[in-house]
């Protein structure tokens, strides 16, 4: 199959969540998002589902303290045409410098909860904006996820912010960093939907193990 086939055809906010007892149910794969608080979490599951309203995006870092779950469907353009439902999930920002100690730990610890108690989960997408060079609790977030043991890729946003130059030596430098493959690594602009189509190919690939 080519990969570019798949598209996100619909999208519907479902729930959000502190423990386990309010997680939707069914057992559809999800796939979650992490990052910074500004990394833009919420615009690129806007742009992947292509809309505008989906996830709500703030103007204030840090907002999002629950884990929000999403319904949506991808269609692979064959005949028959395919489908496949499944949870996209946005996790909570990090790296917000006016939340307190506490709750960075209540955070921390129903993120852990949701990510080791899962057992829908098929891949973490931890997003990285390209426009910086690699920052502590980026390295320190994607070390804990590797030491839990889940599949984590890498996506780098706001890719339109700066130039192509500068987007790919900043993906190498941090890939460098973290020990990943950059060619894995989409780069990404919610604005103009660069690597959209990359980027649902790759979460689609995540179904086939």
């Amino acid at each position: 199959m080519l990969d570019a086939a798949w598209d996100f055809i619909k999208a519907e906010y479902l729930a959000s969540a502190v423990v386990p007892e309010q997680y939707p149910p069914g057992d559809m794969p999800e796939i979650a998002f992490i990052g910074r608080s500004n990394v833009g979490k919420s615009s690129l599951i806007n742009s992947l589902c292509k809309s505008h309203k989906l996830a709500k995006v703030s103007g204030t870092p840090g907002k999002t303290r629950t884990v929000n779950f999403f319904q949506a469907q991808a269609k692979y353009n064959s005949e028959p045409p395919l489908y496949q439902k499944l949870f996209l999930v946005d996790l909570p920002g990090y790296g917000f410098a006016r939340a307190s100690k506490t709750d960075k730990k209540d955070w921390s610890v129903f993120i852990e909860r949701y990510i080791t108690k899962s057992e829908r989960l098929a891949r973490i997408y931890q997003l990285i904006d390209v426009r910086h060079s690699l920052m502590k609790n980026d390295l320190q977030c994607h070390q804990w996820l590797k030491g839990l043991d889940v599949d984590v890729r890498v996506v780098f946003t706001k890719a339109d912010k700066v130039s192509q130059s500068i987007a790919g030596k900043n993906r190498a430098s941090i890939c460098r960093e973290l020990g990943v493959v950059p060619q894995g690594a989409v780069l990404y602009s919610s604005t103009k939907n660069t690597g959209r189509r990359e980027l649902i190919a790759d979460i689609m690939r995540a179904f086939e193990k």
